[in-house]
């Protein structure tokens, strides 16, 4: 009787986590997920999924990658798979002591730098031919970490961007950031992220998504979006770039597409995304590809479904959000673009067609908890912003 290939991934909470362990356990593996200790995420409640708590990386950087290497040994991991920007880096720093046996479903060394690094991606992006936001000389100006994770008295942080309306402001967020800074014109569209599967023949699995609603109405993560086709140029410029830093692996190439119909890039994200489900729902493996190709560096994919219908996806807990805030209503600079009430209610109106976030027959538990924990950091969130 053959014995199940362990694979390890996380983190445990990241936005793709549930769909990517079910992608795995679907194919045979056996799925361990890593989570910050004193976390409950949804994960938790899988059937299917084994979790356990690591030092969580915003205490202790250094003592979270030591957990996680030892934590592999323990379980007996083939596969390491690194879900999120974090995970990415702490998969980075302990890779050196991990045994040989154990392989990094993700991007380490030059990839994982490319991978953290929003300031080489806007250059190599702008290399390729994608149209890049400079930052002019009228304002508002969108001010951002120029890293994903920045390592500070030995703890990981993602320090927030903000929008600035002056060059007094910008110097001042650009203080609160501490860090390297990325400072762009301020852009309005709607969000695109297109993606495909790095191996030694080229890029396979070419697929596509466009927002459809985002929790937050004022900007935030997707909480529907739908399936589309990849479109030219998009799809050469992506491929360029790819190419052009030696990319293996699955990865999502983020863009905002203004009022003209520009796609203007915005990152790469080398790791699972949070639309995965809707990738999934149409056969894209992305995150066993990973594997298998961890497993077999001259895996190759096949191209994906030919005929892959498109569908929308949906997530309960941040439509519910959207949801509420639109029925809160706007206020301040947000009146006169705020979404109409009558029309998200027509618009979110539950269909047949729609498929879910981290929805699966005998997982009901995780579904239910994948929701409450959305309503509740958003709660939670809410609380501390009316403290500052």
């Amino acid at each position: 009787m053959s014995v199940a290939v362990r694979v390890l991934i996380g983190f445990a909470d990241a936005f793709a986590a549930v769909e990517s362990a079910w992608s795995l356990a679907d194919a045979g593996f056996e799925v361990f997920a890593f989570a910050r200790a004193g976390t409950r995420p949804p994960l938790l409640s899988s059937r299917v999924v084994r979790t356990v708590f690591v030092t969580a990386p915003e205490v202790d950087a250094h003592a979270c990658a030591r957990d996680v290497a030892a934590l592999a040994v323990r379980v007996g991991a083939q596969v390491l798979l690194p879900l999120d920007d974090l995970a990415v880096w702490v998969c980075d720093a302990m890779r050196c002591a991990l045994p040989p046996a154990v392989r990094v479903a993700g991007p380490t060394g030059d990839a994982g730098r490319f991978a953290l690094d929003k300031r080489e991606q806007l250059a190599q992006a702008r290399a390729a031919g994608f149209a890049v936001p400079a930052r002019g000389e009228q304002g508002p100006w969108m001010v951002k970490c120029g890293l994903a994770v920045v390592e500070r008295d030995g703890r990981l942080v993602r320090p927030a961007g903000r929008l600035a309306r002056t060059a007094e402001q910008v110097g001042a967020v650009a203080e609160r950031i501490g860090g390297p800074v990325v400072v762009q014109r301020a852009l309005t569209g709607v969000g695109e992220g297109v993606f495909g599967f790095a191996h030694g023949g080229g890029i396979t699995g070419w697929s596509a998504h466009r927002r459809i609603r985002m929790a937050n109405p004022r900007g935030s993560g997707s909480s529907a979006c739908r399936s589309i086709d990849v479109a030219e140029p998009v799809r050469a410029h992506a491929e360029k770039l790819m190419a052009g830093v030696g990319w293996r692996g699955m990865f999502m190439v983020e863009l905002l597409r203004d009022a003209d119909g520009v796609p203007w890039f915005m990152e790469v994200n080398g790791r699972a995304w949070g639309s995965m489900a809707l990738a999934l729902r149409r056969g894209y493996d992305y995150p066993l590809w990973a594997v298998r190709q961890a497993l077999d560096p001259d895996f190759r994919p096949a191209s994906g479904p030919a005929e892959a219908p498109h569908v929308v996806c949906r997530h309960l807990g941040r439509e519910l959000i959207h949801l509420a805030a639109v029925l809160r209503g706007p206020t301040g600079a947000d009146v006169g673009r705020w979404p109409k009430r009558g029309r998200t209610l027509r618009e979110m109106r539950f269909s047949r067609a729609d498929r879910w976030y981290n929805a699966r027959r005998g997982e009901a538990r995780v579904f239910v908890r994948d929701t409450w924990s959305a309503l509740v950091g958003e709660m939670a969130g809410r609380l501390r912003r009316g403290r500052s």
